[in-house]
């Protein structure tokens, strides 16, 4: 896309992504190393990061939605697909033609598989503690009276706290479902999200799912994030313009200058997924431009965020970084007062995306 026509960018390290999976690979050498791609693989472009995912060895891929198992299959003819949502009612046939393996999540669902998926694959979802999408203690011991005919080549469950090295839950959950897994002998499982790679063999089991670390958030928050940045965000810097002492910006007039001040002007705001927290008001919020950091001020509008750049070189044209190597996903995350998963997955439509090889 061309960015002449835009007034933002979004660059994806395709190399730095790579490099994340073989990282997260090496931590358990005794696991395959799957990848969690869904929501256009974390707004960062499913197709894209497929691709490289697949070239650096990844073979399981886990989408929400089966409409983006239709459309990774396109990418990745090969790869096993697994559909966290579950099976759909009454589209087993939809699956079955584009070879996605539902990750089923309840007793009604097993047996309409068993009945219409013709034999193929299927994931059995059991719930650990977390009471989301899964089979219930109850639904598994009634799937397992039942000996449906399945297929049931993984078992997974999902962690609550992984982040949370000392939580004494990640045992209580890993206890629960080492008892589930005893009911599937011979059947791989899959318990390890991002956090939960760097946890102990006990918790990385057959098969891991790593999500966010793959796109450069930190799995170990409060420590170095060991991997390397994947998506780097800035948008343009449209107009600089001065302004005396005293004199107030933006919607609200929530902001006035403490000096005579250069603010510049760049063209990103809320409905390009900028955050509304990331307004003055809310607190000390920064973008990088000109060798510094300069800090967000006034309120976020729709289309624009003001920065003031007083103590900066900056210039009409120039870009402004909003996260990426000079100030981090997590970092940015943290100035709106939100996790990095939301600042990726709500990337707008309106950047230019470039990805490097």
């Amino acid at each position: 896309m061309n960015d002449a026509h835009l007034s933002a960018r979004v660059t994806i390290d395709l190399s730095a992504l790579k490099a994340n999976w073989k990282t997260l690979a090496a931590l358990a050498p005794k696991a395959e190393t799957g990848a969690a791609i869904k929501g256009e693989a974390y707004g960062l472009g499913a197709a894209a990061c497929g691709r490289a995912l697949w070239e650096a060895g990844c073979r399981s891929f886990f989408v929400a939605r089966p409409k983006e198992g239709e459309e990774l299959r396109a990418v990745l003819p090969e790869a096993t697909i697994y559909v966290l949502d579950g099976l759909y009612a009454g589209e087993a046939g939809y699956y079955l033609q584009h070879r996605l393996t539902p990750a089923l999540i309840s007793f009604e669902e097993a047996q309409e598989w068993a009945r219409d998926g013709q034999g193929a694959a299927c994931c059995i979802h059991v719930d650990s503690g977390i009471n989301r999408l899964s089979f219930s203690a109850t639904e598994i011991a009634k799937l397992v009276a039942a000996k449906l005919p399945l297929h049931i080549t993984l078992v997974l469950s999902h962690l609550a706290s992984s982040e949370e090295f000392d939580n004494p839950f990640n045992e209580t959950q890993r206890v629960r479902f080492e008892a589930v897994r005893k009911l599937f002998p011979g059947v791989r499982a899959s318990f390890a999200n991002s956090s939960g790679v760097f946890h102990s063999e006990a918790f990385t089991l057959d098969l891991t799912r790593p999500g966010i670390a793959l796109y450069g958030g930190n799995p170990k928050p409060g420590q170095p994030n060991p991997m390397k940045p994947v998506a780097t965000l800035e948008a343009r810097v449209l107009q600089v313009r001065d302004m005396g002492k005293g004199e107030v910006i933006g919607y609200n007039t929530t902001w006035t200058a403490p000096r005579d001040s250069r603010i510049a002007l760049i063209g990103a705001g809320y409905r390009d997924g900028i955050p509304r927290r990331m307004s003055s008001m809310y607190g000390t919020s920064c973008v990088f431009v000109g060798g510094k950091r300069c800090p967000i001020v006034g309120r976020v509008s729709m289309d624009m965020t003001a920065i003031d750049v007083t103590d900066a070189p900056v210039k009409r044209g120039d870009y402004a970084e909003f996260f990426g190597h000079n100030i981090s996903l997590d970092e940015a995350a943290g100035f709106a007062g939100t996790i990095s998963w939301e600042l990726l997955t709500h990337l707008g439509s309106r950047y230019a995306r470039h990805y490097l090889t």
